[in-house]
């Protein structure tokens, strides 16, 4: 028998990184079938309940990172503070929110990154990008929050 020599799938390049070239060899390939999600099958609150672990998995990787344990440890001060702050109940939800909303982004961001760094370590242009707006949506919660915490402390302390 001999060997033939396989014709290259439309879009894949041969200077793709291992991993990129397997992620589109496989999934250009129609006879390939990815592993089976066993989250899938499950439904109700077996669902839920499986589905609130790999949250709390997720937050437990979240603390690995430092900016996350420091935004956390700001939000337990924040947060408690936000009930003396805020003169409404709708202040109070958004002096609070602004705070979750930063953490929930940095672990968003955090999740890109370990998506982006799973593929390859080498630099690439794309995974620059897709990083550096991870980072701009930090930077942005953070300017909303403090936006929101500046807005209610003035409003507090303004004389007149």
């Amino acid at each position: 028998m001999s060997q033939q020599k396989s014709k290259p799938l439309p879009g894949v390049s041969p200077t793709d990184t291992p991993a990129l070239h397997n992620y589109r060899m496989h999934s250009l390939d129609p006879s390939h079938t990815a592993p089976a999600n066993p989250q899938k099958a499950r439904s109700g609150l077996n669902r839920i309940w499986y589905a609130t672990g790999y949250s709390i998995e997720g937050l437990r990787a979240g603390w690995n990172e430092k900016a996350f344990r420091q935004e956390a440890v700001a939000a337990m001060v924040l947060i408690p503070l936000s009930f003396w702050l805020g003169r409404s109940w709708v202040e109070v939800a958004l002096l609070a929110g602004s705070v979750v909303i930063v953490m929930i982004v940095e672990l968003l961001n955090t999740g890109i990154e370990t998506a982006i760094d799973r593929i390859g370590p080498e630099w690439h242009d794309l995974s620059k990008r897709a990083k550096d707006m991870g980072s701009a949506a930090v930077l942005l919660s953070l300017l909303l929050c403090i936006g929101v915490w500046c807005a209610a402390l003035l409003q507090r302390f303004s004389h007149g």
